[in-house]
């Protein structure tokens, strides 16, 4: 049961994270108009958070990244591997992800034990996280095992077409080891524009399988 009230405790630490409108300061902004924003908080640290706008309905997105969630490293090359150690429930699992090493070798590989509670409210769907520890997943060897602070991607179907997703992915991470916070801050917010569109990029390609399918 303690892993259930962890994953509420990212979720509602997340939920009240987001909801600050004030403060946020724009790291990045792409050509399609994806943006990463960042900012500190006390005792956290800090936060990025993406803002995209997706071609989809927020089912399919939430049945790719929750139904199909060990999968994510056939179409995320920033992912090497997901894996659930353990269910609790419908909403609750605890997964071991390793992360592919950054170009150049800047940030190596890195591991995380996290606790996640997926979560359906009305029409809006939640993802949240943080790091935890499980019997199954001591730290490995070789490899630096970093730290999730409160994580969340929220898919909301947009007002004007509800065939779109307003996607959201608030991001918190120790990297640990000796890394410039320049190259940190870099490092992260590429990730997350990188995932946006490795997302879109899977989406469509299923999409043309399904059609391929149909015909």
């Amino acid at each position: 049961m303690s892993y259930v009230k962890q994953g509420e405790d990212a979720l509602q630490k997340a939920i009240s994270i987001l909801s600050e409108q004030d403060g946020w300061t724009i790291e990045t902004v792409a050509a399609n108009g994806d943006k990463v924003l960042s900012k500190m908080l006390p005792d956290i640290g800090k936060v990025f958070k993406l803002e995209v706008m997706l071609e989809q309905h927020p089912d399919n997105l939430y049945e790719e990244l929750v139904g199909n969630m060990e999968r994510m490293g056939e179409w995320n090359p920033n992912v090497k591997q997901v894996k659930i150690l353990q269910k609790i429930g419908d909403e609750t699992m605890v997964t071991h992800e390793v992360s592919a090493e950054t170009p150049g070798n800047v940030v190596g590989p890195r591991d995380f034990v996290s606790v996640r509670c997926a979560k359906r409210r009305g029409s809006t769907c939640f993802l949240a996280g943080m790091s935890t520890q499980h019997p199954k997943m001591p730290e490995q060897r070789g490899v630096v095992r970093a730290e999730n602070g409160p994580t969340c991607i929220v898919m909301k179907p947009c007002a004007e077409n509800p065939n779109k997703t307003k996607f959201t992915w608030l991001l918190n991470i120790d990297l640990k080891g000796w890394i410039p916070k320049t190259i940190i801050n870099k490092v992260l917010s590429q990730t997350q524009v990188d995932f946006a569109n490795h997302l879109r990029q899977r989406m469509a390609n299923n999409v043309s399988l399904e059609m391929a399918h149909a015909c």
